[in-house]
């Protein structure tokens, strides 16, 4: 099986911010995660990313909020996606 690309937008937020959602089911795990998909969610404001989620290799799943990386429990993509929006939401509120 080759790598299928499922997400890859950039979404504008405002002038100064966007998402960029990049999803690709791989033929084996990336190292450290249990799931097939390589995935990388981000928020740029003002050309610092200030959330993302990703499961880089070796790290496997987490996210970063500001400085900060924590774990993250990957479920599913909806999920992933739906956790990637709610930081969204709390940055737009901030």
């Amino acid at each position: 099986m080759k790598s299928q690309v499922l997400l890859d937008e950039r979404i504008k937020q405002n002038d100064n911010a966007f998402a960029e959602l990049r999803v690709v089911l791989v033929p084996k795990a990336v190292r450290g995660s249990v799931h097939t998909f390589k995935y990388s969610l981000s928020l740029v404001v003002e050309g610092e990313c200030v959330s993302r989620f990703d499961n880089e290799a070796g790290k496997g799943d987490h996210y970063h909020r500001g400085g900060d990386e924590l774990p993250y429990s990957f479920t599913t993509i909806p999920a992933l996606l739906d956790d990637f929006w709610q930081q969204v939401d709390i940055w737009r509120q901030s």
